[in-house]
């Protein structure tokens, strides 16, 4: 049996100085400050510790009905032949500004919320944020994890530079402060890594993809990692009835044209998102292109054609927003028609007619030579494809014939 008394100055609980056999022995002795001593019976203190057990645990515990967090990989199109055609509308520093609101929309909305910005060039794809680290801050690391007693260098989250905030940056959420900083700096890195000479008028859309796919894969498992044991199966696979902790969608700034010479590879991560339930968003700023219809009609995404990209904000804030959660809700504004045409393996040309193999189901324009398919190597038989067929004039009936055989036989 146990007693306390509540601490009238304190305002917490003060033990008692010593042990009393009966409740009645303490309650003859109150303390100084006024109040009487609480009796617990054996059935209180019971009902106290399963209040206490839903307090500690029920209270605190993520129901299922709360919205997971969301995931957004930005890939943006940094192709310079396309942005220079589109300074006098849009330049790319507006552009970047523009992606940045647009970003800490998406943080603001729940403090769960990540982001990453892939950078789509021309011959590779590269990340922006968050910033790949570097080989210097690697060996950093690496020293500072073999000698604990070494002093660790302090540096600033903009790439690791020292920066001068001014009064405005003072002022700023810092999550938002980390992202504009890191965005700014690599994609400045970027354009004077490119040389005239490796300029091409292409986009590494395939490459920045398959990054984002990596990446989404990444924090999934991490995401999934903090599940009970009971959530996951003795094969690691994630049980279908287990709270989703993460959602995950793909936004593609394109200003490129078509890119039929990376049909497959493209196509290979469409398939992949689509098994995942990834939606891939595309928002048009020029250029036509075929696959990224496909791409968004395949994987239940949005597809805008952005006709004023003087007004891109305005279009990522009232059609790219919502995350997946929150689009089984609403009605989101796409494109209705799609463009299924596919492109030929042979010379990458987007086709309304051709021929396809049996086998591998690649796509000719033309037969090719030695009927022979140049992805799987079978040898085709294509009969007689291609020739013209042969019209057979249709024969004419004579009406006054057929109208003298009536006469006579009403005759007879």
């Amino acid at each position: 049996m146990s007693y306390c008394r509540p601490n009238s100055e304190k305002g917490g609980l003060k033990p008692k100085a010593k042990q009393e056999s009966t409740p009645e022995a303490a309650a003859e002795k109150p303390w100084p400050e006024g109040g009487t001593w609480v009796h617990l019976s054996p059935q209180d203190l019971t009902r106290l510790g399963k209040m206490e057990a839903i307090d500690s645990s029920e209270h605190y515990e993520k129901t299922k009905e709360e919205s997971p967090a969301s995931l957004l990989v930005i890939i943006l199109d940094t192709n310079p032949h396309a942005w220079f055609a589109l300074d006098d509308q849009l330049p790319l520093t507006s552009a970047i500004a523009h992606i940045c609101v647009f970003i800490n929309a998406h943080l603001a909305f729940n403090d769960a919320n990540k982001v990453a910005v892939i950078a789509s060039h021309n011959q590779r794809a590269v990340f922006l944020y968050p910033t790949p680290p570097t080989a210097a801050t690697q060996h950093d690391a690496s020293t500072a994890q073999n000698d604990s007693s070494a002093d660790v260098e302090m540096v600033d989250a903009s790439n690791g530079t020292s920066a001068n905030p001014s009064s405005a940056d003072a002022n700023k959420y810092r999550p938002f402060h980390q992202v504009q900083q890191a965005m700014t700096s690599a994609i400045q890195k970027l354009m004077d890594e490119t040389k005239p000479e490796s300029l091409a008028s292409t986009t590494a859309i395939a490459g920045a993809l398959t990054l984002a796919l990596t990446y989404i894969n990444k924090q999934t498992i991490l995401a999934n990692s903090v599940l009970p044991s009971s959530d996951t199966n003795a094969t690691g696979a994630h049980d279908e009835n287990a709270p989703v902790l993460l959602t995950s969608r793909i936004l593609i700034l394109s200003v490129s044209g078509d890119l039929a010479n990376q049909y497959i590879p493209i196509m290979n991560t469409i398939f992949a998102c689509q098994r995942k339930s990834i939606p891939i968003d595309i928002a048009k700023i020029a250029g036509d292109s075929v696959f990224l219809q496909q791409a968004s009609d395949a994987t239940k995404g949005i597809f805008i054609q952005v006709e004023h990209p003087q007004g891109l904000l305005q279009y990522l804030m009232m059609g790219f927003l919502s995350d997946p959660t929150s689009r089984q809700h609403l009605i989101s504004a796409t494109q209705a028609g799609v463009d299924f045409r596919a492109a030929c393996f042979c010379h990458r040309k987007v086709i309304d007619m051709g021929y396809v193999c049996s086998i591998c189901l690649s796509i000719f324009c033309s037969p090719p030579e030695g009927s022979v398919c140049l992805t799987c190597g079978t040898h085709l038989s294509l009969g007689d494809y291609g020739k013209v067929p042969a019209v057979i004039p249709k024969k004419k009936k004579d009406k006054k014939g057929k109208a003298k055989e009536k006469v006579a036989d009403t005759e007879n």
